[in-house]
């Protein structure tokens, strides 16, 4: 899968920095061949999908090694993320923010995918439209989210919808009653992403398969030192990372200064569209047993599922993602 492909840029690092270098190779099988291990490790429901690269580099990475290094909280406390730039362009406003807004309508009507890299761009463009009417604390909730209120009401059955509580979300944004700034958004981070979905993560994963992982960037003297410095330091409408960036731009490659942004993430909607299609449709969200759940609305589901196999699937594999793990943790803990 080209697209999700960095093993070049490793190789270049690799070389200028004269370290063994060790690669292999995943392919779509060998993510499902993992796939239950993972879920069978989780005690409780959690859907991001780069558990399973994670799971996978930690159980290679213990054929060699004990400890291991990782790069976590430096985009949280240095600004790394798409978002954080999403963020920065509605504080300062240019040409180029002013021009994706306005031209809301076009990103609506053409295909969005994480899959591909143009339309991976309409999907960003889109999002970017769709959020310059919110505050800056709505917009840092939505820009966490994979779905908004209204997605995740419309899958729940009609009953599980009038219990729902709107409001589950504001322990996370006391911050933004003091400021509204790029380091309140980075602070947000640091409470809520970082200890709930990264460090989690790769805790979770790691220890899975007996590795140690050390973050450097959580050292407690550069988290303060991070905190300290003035958002100009961090990002601006070129660059993200800035002061890391520039203070090893003469160790690293020249082709990874200023290099997008790329998540570890996996080639999910080709994978559930074609490997996982029968795990999805005969067996964790069929209609039969969704029915008989009692938790989602059957026919939300369906469109679901046939949004994921349609020319505009958006993060619809994201969601469905998302189910596939809580079903599965549903029929282990509570059916078995």
């Amino acid at each position: 899968e080209p697209f999700f492909d960095e093993t070049p840029f490793a190789l270049a690092v690799s070389k200028k920095c004269k370290t063994d270098h060790t690669v292999f190779s995943l392919s779509n099988s060998d993510l499902y061949d993992s796939l239950f291990e993972v879920l069978d490790y989780l005690d409780e429901p959690f859907a991001d999908s780069s558990a399973l690269a994670v799971y996978i580099l930690s159980k290679n990475t213990r054929k060699h090694i004990k400890v291991a290094l990782s790069g976590d909280g430096a985009d949280e406390i240095f600004s790394g993320y798409n978002k954080h730039q999403a963020e920065y362009g509605f504080n300062h406003p240019n040409w180029k923010s002013k021009t994706i807004s306005a031209l809301s309508p076009l990103w609506k009507a053409l295909p969005k995918s994480r899959n591909n890299t143009l339309f991976n761009k309409f999907r960003q463009f889109d999002k970017f439209a769709s959020l310059s009417k919110y505050s800056p604390k709505e917009r840092y909730w939505k820009m966490c989210c994979i779905s908004n209120d209204k997605e995740m009401l419309s899958i729940l059955t009609p009953k599980l919808r009038n219990e729902f509580n709107p409001n589950h979300n504001e322990k996370f944004l006391t911050h933004y009653e003091k400021s509204s700034d790029i380091n309140t958004f980075l602070l947000s981070d640091t409470e809520l992403v970082l200890p709930y979905d990264m460090l989690f993560k790769t805790d979770m994963m790691s220890m899975a398969n007996g590795l140690e992982l050390r973050s450097p960037f959580l050292d407690v003297s550069v988290v303060n030192f991070a905190n300290s410095l003035a958002p100009d330091f961090k990002i601006n409408a070129q660059m993200r990372k800035r002061i890391v960036q520039d203070t090893f731009k003469e160790h690293l490659p020249n082709e990874l200064y200023q290099r997008p942004k790329k998540g570890f993430e996996v080639p999910l909607l080709s994978w559930l569209k074609n490997e996982l299609d029968s795990l999805i449709r005969k067996e964790l969200l069929s209609e039969e047993f969704v029915r008989e759940q009692g938790i989602f609305d059957y026919p939300a589901i369906k469109s679901l599922i046939d949004k994921l196999h349609s020319q505009d699937p958006e993060d619809s594999h994201a969601r469905v993602w998302g189910l596939i793990v809580f079903q599965y943790w549903y029929k282990k803990y509570f059916l078995s």
